[in-house]
């Protein structure tokens, strides 16, 4: 069951249910994988729509190390492209005000 106020969402991805959550320390590898310098960058560049299928896959694999799964870069790449509204749906879980 996810905490929706820890910013937790739940979606199927590569065949499986899993949670995923955007920690100040995902966050921060996040920033690295998009190669932004601070954390309001890289959130003005996502809220403008400057988001590319590599920055979708930081987003994911971010999300899920937050949430304590351990996945490579491969294996989120091949969740395929539904999986682009899960990073929509885990952004908004994250900067929700």
């Amino acid at each position: 069951m996810v905490n929706v106020h820890r910013g937790e969402i739940e979606a199927e991805l590569g065949g499986r249910t899993r949670k995923l959550r955007l920690t100040l320390g995902a966050l921060a590898e996040l920033e690295a994988a998009c190669g932004e310098e601070d954390l309001l960058s890289l959130i003005t560049r996502l809220e403008q729509g400057r988001i590319s299928a590599k920055d979708c896959i930081a987003v994911l694999r971010a999300g899920l190390q937050g949430a304590g799964e351990e996945v490579d870069e491969a294996e989120v790449a091949d969740f395929g492209p539904q999986s682009i509204g899960v990073v929509v749906r885990l952004l908004e879980a994250a900067f929700a005000t």
